[in-house]
């Protein structure tokens, strides 16, 4: 589950993602995680959704502000674009979302929401992206999420969006 970053700004921090060597993001548009990747049976999916339902349902939109870069070096090699405003509200979502026993799971890390720029690659790389985007600005409402699947080519495909205030 996540939030799509809307364009301009998706597309443009996709482009630095690819041009900083992390191929990844050929497969990933730019987005904030709420729960990464999970394995469900897919007998699952609609109670997973119905979850969903609820979930947005208690949510309303929310103002979300990207500025600058941070990263978690040295534990993980990854840069990303900061969260400045909407952060008590992605964390709500995100606990929200895992509540549901078939999507609960152990997290490696407390739950930061940011948006990935680089993962991976060299270290001049993520060195340069991280100076590129201490800049970078972007505000937008937050009025859906998205649940996404991976296709057999490592491609996440939208499969339904959640709005949030209503189904």
């Amino acid at each position: 589950m996540a939030i799509d970053i809307p364009e301009p700004w998706g597309s443009a921090l996709t482009r630095r993602r690819v041009a900083a060597g992390d191929l990844r993001a050929l497969h990933i548009p730019a987005h904030l995680t709420l729960l990464g990747p999970t394995e469900v049976d897919p007998l699952h999916v609609p109670d997973i959704e119905r979850h969903l339902d609820r979930v947005a349902a208690e949510h309303p939109p929310f103002p979300l502000h990207l500025r600058g870069t941070g990263t978690f070096r040295p534990v993980t090699e990854v840069v990303f674009v900061a969260v400045a405003a909407g952060i008590s509200e992605c964390e709500r979502l995100a606990a929200e979302i895992q509540a549901a026993p078939v999507l609960w799971r152990e997290q490696r890390f407390p739950y930061h929401p940011h948006v990935t720029v680089a993962q991976d690659v060299p270290t001049e790389a993520l060195d340069a992206v991280y100076e590129d985007l201490a800049g970078f600005e972007a505000r937008f409402t937050v009025d859906v999420f998205t649940l996404f699947e991976h296709d057999a080519d490592g491609r996440w495909r939208a499969r339904r969006a959640f709005a949030l205030g209503g189904p």
